[in-house]
């Protein structure tokens, strides 16, 4: 985008945990602010290059789950229940009556959450590269190994080495690119916190609750996805009963990797009225 826009990183208490959040302030004729839900482990610098080919008309909050990136470790562990209803006390907090919600992998799953118990705040939804938790089509055991641990973000080499593996796409053939994406854009946290993220989703799942999300959504999803498979995503689409289904050629990490092809797709949605 050709116009400069300004982020502003601050840190809000809700309820006793503190987030450090980054809202993207909108340039000119503002639209629906847009609230992003991050992957796990990745705090919210991860989500940079899909922001960058937004419109700048489009403000953007975002922030760090607890015991990622800036956000301190909490006292307790969180679940995707009790945590969805504190980030719409964060929307009302920060001034925002009604927002857009987009999730990303483990995102995706706090937006589902978010969308069906915070109806009056989410106009419309996006959910990508993501599924419906405990109750979904896993991917292979060898992939899903691997994700149990944070030391693809911690090691560059390692990332490097299994990038084609786990994100499929064109990480097979460029898995230098994983290794830039997780470590230029994104903070690391305490290891802790990772587990925590994963704990937050152990027993959660959607997939009951799927009628419940009446809002019109938009289900952005990968052919080539080892982490989630593609059929998570036409799941979801038999299930919302307002929805629509985009699917691309590519893996995990396309949103971030290839934004440029992705981010117009979600932009024109999310103009709709």
């Amino acid at each position: 985008m050709g116009t400069a826009v300004t982020d502003d990183v601050f840190e809000v208490t809700i309820r006793g945990r503190r987030l450090r959040v980054s809202v993207r302030r909108a340039v000119g004729d503002t639209r629906v602010p847009l609230l992003l839900m991050n992957g796990i482990g990745a705090s919210l610098e991860l989500l940079q290059p899909f922001v960058d080919e937004l419109s700048p008309e489009i403000e953007v909050i975002r922030f760090d789950v607890p015991g990622i990136g800036g956000s301190p470790m909490p006292m307790l562990p969180y679940h995707m229940s009790t945590f969805a209803p504190l980030v719409g006390t964060l929307v009302e907090r920060l001034g925002y009556g009604e927002v857009d919600v987009m999730g990303f992998s483990w995102g995706g799953g706090l937006a589902q959450q978010f969308a069906a118990v915070q109806r009056r705040r989410c106009r419309r939804l996006v959910l990508a590269a993501t599924g419906t938790g405990s109750l979904m089509v896993p991917g292979r055991p060898a992939v899903l190994a691997k994700m149990l641990t944070p030391r693809r973000h911690r090691d560059p080499e390692y990332a490097r080495q299994i990038a084609g593996e786990i994100y499929g796409g064109t990480m097979r053939t460029h898995p230098e690119k994983a290794s830039e994406v997780l470590h230029t854009y994104t903070r690391k946290g305490p290891k802790r916190g990772y587990y925590y993220q994963l704990l937050a989703g152990a027993g959660w799942s959607s997939l009951p609750g799927l009628p419940l999300i009446r809002q019109p959504t938009l289900i952005v999803a990968g052919d080539d996805d080892p982490i989630v498979p593609v059929v998570n995503a036409r799941i979801m689409h038999r299930g919302i009963p307002n929805s629509t289904l985009h699917v691309y050629a590519g893996g995990h990490l396309a949103l971030l990797t290839e934004a440029d092809e992705l981010a117009p797709v979600i932009d024109e949605f999310l103009a709709q009225p």
